[in-house]
């Protein structure tokens, strides 16, 4: 692994962003490597980025316009890229005389080498996304409360079908994305490698609760999915009721014809 270009300082800063739905790494096989699972590169003057295909990319030691211009190069190799990514900061100190893990108002490293930035950046990609999806979740929660609310007052949920089964899809495509993608609760393969490092992570994730916070957005989830099918269901329901109705009237409308054809 090649030296990172900020080894003599002893403070840098961290910005991850979650900008887009997924990054083709493919097109910075050619770019000067720093490290690779996670891709690691040279970016700025003097800094790096680490890239993750789920559409994270956290940055070390770089100025503000050197992100502007770096994100703006990412642009074409991002699918589904979003209007207003998530980001999150972090300072990151070199101190061999303080214990690994987070500080009052930093992240210790005993050394600035790739491996502890690599971790460094899996944390904060994680929890950047993880924070990403709250508001996602917290915004279909705020949708489906009235629908929730018109069930407990009135015994029924409304005739909003399209607006559930958009719920039911958003759930398990969240779903689907924390668990085939991102993979929040599992470590990162970097740590096979280098065990000696699994102490720094584990602090780091336990500082940025990534376990605590998945589970409770699991448990959103759940409880999201869960009402929007039992709506469905009793809208379902409604709609087969309506139409044995208007069966049962079709027959007895029927059989009255045939009577007064009978009589007449």
């Amino acid at each position: 692994m090649t030296p990172l270009p900020f080894n003599d300082q002893k403070s840098v800063k961290a910005r991850a962003l979650f900008v887009g739905e997924r990054l083709d790494l493919r097109a910075f096989e050619k770019t000067h490597r720093l490290a690779s699972g996670p891709l690691t590169v040279t970016a700025g003057e003097a800094g790096c980025a680490v890239l993750f295909r789920y559409g994270c990319v956290v940055l070390f030691c770089m100025s503000a316009m050197e992100e502007v211009t770096f994100l703006k190069d990412l642009a074409p190799f991002l699918k589904g890229p979003f209007t207003e990514p998530e980001s999150e900061e972090a300072q990151v100190a070199q101190d061999p005389g303080r214990p690994e893990g987070t500080g009052e108002q930093d992240i210790v490293l005993h050394a600035f080498t790739p491996e502890r930035l690599q971790l460094v950046a899996e944390v904060l990609a994680k929890s950047v996304v993880l924070a990403h999806y709250e508001k996602s979740v917290a915004t279909s929660f705020q949708n489906i409360e009235p629908l929730a609310e018109s069930l407990q007052r009135k015994g029924r949920g409304g005739s909003r079908g399209r607006d559930l089964l958009r719920h039911i899809g958003d759930t398990l495509s969240i779903q689907g994305r924390m668990v085939g993608r991102v993979e929040i609760v599992e470590k990162p393969g970097l740590l096979w490698d280098n065990p000696e490092h699994e102490h720094l992570y584990a602090r780091l994730e336990d500082e940025y609760e990534l376990s605590e916070r998945h589970m409770a957005l699991e448990r959103k989830l759940e409880l999201i999915s869960r009402t929007a099918e039992t709506l469905l269901s009793l809208l379902q329901n409604k709609r087969s009721l309506r139409v044995e109705w208007y069966i049962t009237l079709l027959i007895v409308l029927e059989i009255l014809i045939t009577l007064y054809e009978m009589l007449s």
